[in-house]
């Protein structure tokens, strides 16, 4: 079993830097595909970006946060990053970071949050209006 953790969330203006961290227990952290997501009230659960497992060489974004947000990874600290360049109302939303053993980067994959297999509490987002 793999614990997650996400530090970092909390009230934040538009425009706004922040940048989330992802903690997990796993021996072997590079062996997992990561990502992160999202999930405002009364609305589903939604990808915002994965990240392949080893060197995450390959990226999946939605599109409403490409060229915004920058997801990274650092296995040796066992850790997964999103960087959010500018924050905007809009991604006010509870955020979820989530790790699955299988290959998890792509469309067809990332857009499935059922699939990934450990998921953290997530942190709260909130951005003013």
């Amino acid at each position: 079993h793999v614990n997650v953790v996400e530090p970092g969330g909390g009230l934040f203006q538009p425009g706004e830097s922040l940048k989330l961290s992802c903690v997990a227990s796993a021996a072997s952290l590079d062996t997992y595909s990561m990502g992160w997501f999202r999930q405002a009230p009364v609305k589903k659960r939604e990808v915002v970006s994965c990240i392949s497992r080893y060197d995450g060489s390959s990226t999946y974004y939605r599109d409403s946060v490409k060229g915004r947000f920058t997801i990274s990874r650092d296995n040796a600290k066992n850790s997964l990053y999103l960087q959010i360049h500018t924050l905007e109302p809009g991604d006010t939303a509870m955020y979820y970071c989530a790790a699955d053993p299988e290959y998890k980067v792509g469309a067809v994959f990332c857009e499935a949050p059922a699939g990934f297999t450990f998921w953290g509490q997530g942190t709260q987002v909130s951005v003013s209006s």
